[in-house]
C-alpha cells in the first residue's frame, strides 16, 4: 500500500488541533517563558550577556550536531560575541563557515520582526554553504531545489533503504513556499509559539532547499520563539534540547508527515520539548545568579590565577570529580603545589573535601 503523505491530502495546508488539549501545556510554557523574562531582566549587564552568549552558541552547535556536523565551540562562542559586541578574550577567530552559521541565526533572532521573505531564506541558506556544496556534492544554492526527484528522506544500508518521508516535487515548491511565506507573514491570531511549531513542521515537510531545511527550520522556529518572548534575547535553546531528544522529534515528524492535517499530537511534542528546553535554562540561570553571588561574597579573598580558573571551572560543569592530579594537570603545576592550591581554598572556605571514599581524595565547592 502506497503511503500517502501529509502534503497529499486534499485539506492541505489547513492544519486543525484541539485547543482544549493544548491549554494547559501551553499556559505552563507561557509561564516559563514570563518567569525567565524576569528573571534575566533582574541579571545585571554582564551575566545577562553570559548567558545570552551560552545560549546562543548551544543553540548553533546543537542545531548542527543533529545533521551531524560538529562546530567548532570556540569559534561559534567568538563569533556570536562579535556580533553582538561582547568584549571576550583569549577565543579564536571564527572562520568563514562558522561566521556565516552564526549570522544566519543573529538576523533571525535580532530582527524578529522583519518579514520572513524568500530573499531572507536564501540568503540564510547562502551562508549555510557558502562554496556552493554539501559535503563534496554541488547542489542549488540560494535558490529553492530542482529536479532530482524524488527528494526523499532515507536511512539504512544500500539494498535495505527505508523511505521516511518524500517531498513534493520541486517545480511545486515556489507556489507551496508562497503559501507558507504568506502565512508566516500573516498577522492571524494564532499564539506565536503555536506558529513556531507549525511553522517548523510546515517548513520541513515542503523541504524546500537541496539541503539545510532541518538547520533553517530550527533558525525559522527561533525566530517565532523570539516573537513569542518579544526579545532579541536568546536564553534558552530548542535545538539543544531536540539534540538530547533526537530519536523522539524524527519519529514524531515522520509518524505526523504520514497522518492528516490534524497536528495535535505534533504540538504537544513541540510544547513539552519546549518547556524541557526552559527548565533546564531555569537551572542554568539559577546557577549564573549563585556564581555571582559567590564571587561577590568572596571578593576579599585572595586567590592565585590557577585558583581562580579551577573555581570557575566548578561551577561551570567540572567533568567528573576534582582531584588533586587533575587539579595538577590543567593548571600544568606540581602535585604539591596542586595540594597547596586546594588545601588554602580549603582553609578559606571555598573548597571542601567530598564524603565518598575511594583512592583519592576527592573536593568540590563549599556552598
Amino acid at each position: 500500500m502506497e503511503c500517502i503523505y501529509i502534503w497529499q491530502r486534499e485539506d492541505w495546508p489547513f492544519f486543525t488541533w484541539n485547543d482544549s488539549k493544548l491549554s494547559y501545556k501551553l499556559g505552563r510554557v507561557r509561564g516559563l517563558q514570563g518567569k525567565l523574562v524576569g528573571k534575566m531582566s533582574a541579571l545585571g549587564f554582564e551575566l545577562k550577556n553570559s548567558a545570552m552568549l551560552d545560549a546562543l552558541t548551544s543553540d548553533i552547535t546543537k542545531s548542527s550536531e543533529i545533521e551531524g556536523e560538529i562546530l567548532n565551540v570556540d569559534q561559534v562562542r567568538s563569533s556570536v560575541a562579535r556580533h553582538l559586541g561582547i568584549e571576550i578574550e583569549g577565543l579564536p577567530d571564527a572562520d568563514r563557515y562558522v561566521d556565516g552559521v552564526v549570522q544566519v541565526m543573529i538576523d533571525a533572532t535580532q530582527n524578529y520582526m522583519k518579514p520572513l521573505t524568500d530573499e531572507r531564506l536564501f540568503d540564510w541558506h547562502a551562508a549555510l554553504f557558502p562554496t556552493g556544496r554539501s559535503g563534496t556534492y554541488k547542489i542549488t544554492v540560494a535558490d529553492w531545489r530542482q529536479g532530482a526527484e524524488p527528494m526523499q528522506v532515507i536511512s539504512g544500508a544500500m539494498g535495505k533503504e527505508r523511505i521516511h518521508y518524500q517531498a513534493p516535487d520541486s517545480n511545486n515548491v515556489p507556489h507551496e513556499m508562497s503559501v507558507f511565506l504568506a502565512w508566516a507573514n500573516d498577522s492571524q491570531k494564532i499564539d506565536s509559539v503555536l506558529k513556531a511549531a507549525i511553522a517548523h513542521l510546515w517548513f520541513v515537510t515542503i523541504h524546500p532547499f537541496d539541503d539545510g531545511n532541518g538547520r533553517i527550520s530550527r533558525t525559522i522556529t527561533d525566530l517565532f520563539l523570539a516573537r513569542a518572548d518579544e526579545m532579541p534575547h536568546r536564553f534558552y535553546s530548542m535545538s539543544a534540547e531536540i539534540r538530547k531528544q533526537r530519536k523522539g522529534y524524527y519519529e514524531i515528524l515522520e509518524k505526523t508527515q504520514k497522518g492528516d492535517l490534524a497536528i495535535t499530537a505534533w504540538l504537544e511534542w513541540f510544547l513539552d520539548c519546549l518547556e524541557a528546553a526552559l527548565l533546564d535554562t531555569e537551572k542554568s540561570i539559577r546557577t549564573i545568579l549563585q556564581k555571582a553571588t559567590f564571587w561577590d561574597k568572596h571578593r576579599e579573598i585572595s586567590m592565585n590565577e590557577r585558583q581562580i580558573r579551577m573555581v570557575n571551572m566548578l561551577w561551570d560543569g567540572f567533568d567528573g570529580k576534582l582531584t588533586s592530579s587533575k587539579w595538577g594537570k590543567i593548571t600544568k603545576c606540581s602535585p604539591d603545589t596542586a595540594l597547596r592550591d586546594i588545601q588554602d581554598l580549603i582553609n578559606k572556605g571555598i573548597l571542601r573535601k567530598m564524603d565518598e571514599g575511594g583512592r583519592s581524595t576527592n573536593y568540590e565547592l563549599a556552598l
